[in-house]
């Protein structure tokens, strides 16, 4: 839980101006805070020529439902999302995500 929005966009347009410079076969994959999307997403757009992609930090397994403060893969697709990062260790530890949570959160991104 790092960044703010001036970083992210920085960021972002810091990685988009090294695969300026980088042979078009390189690519890579930003991955904000749910609540810098956005802002990742407009840096994104004026990155064109880039092969730099949007993906989400985590996802609920559910598409829909009362969940509060949850983020589904059908919402994530809609805002342009094309990569999740699932099961990752911090998430696995801190939250005891199982290896059927992380499974069904797969399923989900798919």
């Amino acid at each position: 839980m790092h960044g703010s929005l001036a970083s992210v966009a920085a960021l972002t347009e810091a990685i988009a101006e090294g695969l300026l410079a980088s042979p078009a076969s390189v690519g890579a994959v930003i991955c904000p805070p749910v609540i810098f999307l956005a802002e990742a997403a407009v840096s994104l757009a004026k990155a064109s020529g880039v092969n730099l992609a949007l993906g989400a930090q985590n996802l609920c397994q559910y598409e829909e439902g009362a969940y509060t403060g949850e983020v589904s893969g059908p919402m994530l697709r809609e805002f342009g999302c094309r990569y999740v990062i699932v099961g990752h260790s911090e998430r696995r530890q801190l939250f005891g995500e199982s290896d059927q949570l992380v499974g069904d959160m797969i399923t989900a991104s798919v």
